[in-house]
């Protein structure tokens, strides 16, 4: 792959990255102001930044390029903030607990998978975890 190439795909889940944070900046700014806001945005701001980080890893691990397990874990992690996002965007609906009752499982079992050492191939550095041999 060019260079220039690999940078540009290097770029979009940053650039998703930044959109996210600022989605962050407007919850925020809700919690501060909710009255500049229209009447149920917050379900809309509150949902947002967790489906947007979501697509923005999966696009990160996508331009890694890892292996099998550790897609899986990408994958798990995604579907995790997705459900969150569904918590949060519909928090009336009768299945909102569900959605956030499997956010939690799968958040549970990341975090778990990662004590344990699984998938064994690389450590994810953009997690700050330190390893030692």
């Amino acid at each position: 792959m060019k260079p220039h190439l690999d940078r540009a795909h290097r770029l979009a889940p940053i650039l998703l990255g930044v959109i996210t944070l600022g989605s962050v900046f407007m919850l925020l700014m809700w919690d501060v102001r909710p009255m500049l806001f229209p009447v149920g945005a917050h379900n809309l701001l509150g949902s947002l930044p967790l489906a947007l980080i979501a697509v923005a890893y999966l696009i990160y691990q996508s331009v890694r390029h890892p292996g099998a397990a550790e897609l899986f874990k990408a994958v798990l992690l995604a579907i995790a903030f997705f459900f969150w996002a569904a918590n949060q965007f519909w928090p009336e609906s009768p299945r909102a607990t569900l959605y956030n009752d499997l956010a939690i499982a799968r958040f549970v079992l990341d975090v778990f998978l990662v004590m344990v050492g699984w998938p064994s191939a690389s450590p994810n550095e953009s997690f700050a975890e330190s390893y030692s041999e």
